[in-house]
């Protein structure tokens, strides 16, 4: 594909477009991840965070053709990041021994926001592969847009939860949104969840929305449990 060519410009539009869209669940999970932090390393675990989970990104689009043809990986992502949305929502006051996404430490922060881009980054990478139609300099490209997109949107995210926390939820229900997507477009499920029939779209948007309702009566579960213990 010829550079600056009507296609290429064409393509170029539709990874801004897909990085602009998707990237706000990336920005989401960074600002979160980093809401424990003193604030001098919040803006640090930002930055870094971007890095590492860009990194990961790219190295993810280098082998896009093999991932594709592994069986089940959108519905192991999928489960994973179920899990990460939970332990987003759950308040563990600080107490991080085993990594969880509320760590109150720099790299705990930064061990949660590469994973949790790893697995969120699949449909991104799937999307801007496919837009760029094998062109690697488009993917380059669309790879270092995403970048000011993630570390403005986690600022700005990260904003928003110091003085709403209540956005924390919203957050995520976003990432639970995301990943019941992830699992109703696993190939392997297609004949649940994939048909013209009444039955396949209810089984479709009913999966997402147990995957959110999931996610958020969990995560209250849990911090209700929490206080009732320290009460």
């Amino acid at each position: 594909m010829e550079i600056f060519s009507t296609p290429w410009l064409t393509a170029l539009l539709a990874i801004v477009l897909i990085d602009l869209v998707l990237a706000g669940d990336n920005a989401i999970v960074i600002a979160l991840a980093a809401r424990s932090l003193p604030k001098h390393l919040q803006k640090k675990a930002i930055v870094w965070g971007t890095v590492g989970a860009i990194v990961v990104r790219s190295a993810m689009t280098l082998v896009v053709v093999w991932l594709l043809k592994i069986p089940g990986l959108m519905l192991i992502g999928g489960l994973g990041l179920l899990w990460i949305a939970y332990n987003l929502l759950a308040d563990n006051d600080g107490e991080d021994e085993h990594g969880s996404p509320t760590a109150t430490t720099f790299w705990g922060a930064m061990k949660t926001i590469v994973i949790a881009d790893a697995l969120m980054g699949i449909d991104n990478v799937l999307g801007v592969a496919g837009a760029a139609n094998g062109a690697m300099d488009l993917v380059i490209i669309g790879l270092l847009i995403s970048v000011p997109i993630v570390v403005f949107g986690s600022t700005v995210v990260l904003k928003l939860v110091e003085r709403f926390p209540a956005i924390i939820q919203f957050g995520a229900a976003v990432l639970a949104f995301t990943a019941g997507k992830m699992i109703v477009n696993e190939k392997l499920l297609s004949d649940i969840f994939k048909g013209p029939e009444l039955v396949h779209q209810v089984a479709y948007w009913g999966l997402i929305v147990l995957a959110i309702v999931g996610v958020l009566a969990a995560g209250w579960w849990h911090n209700r449990k929490q206080a009732h213990t320290a009460a």
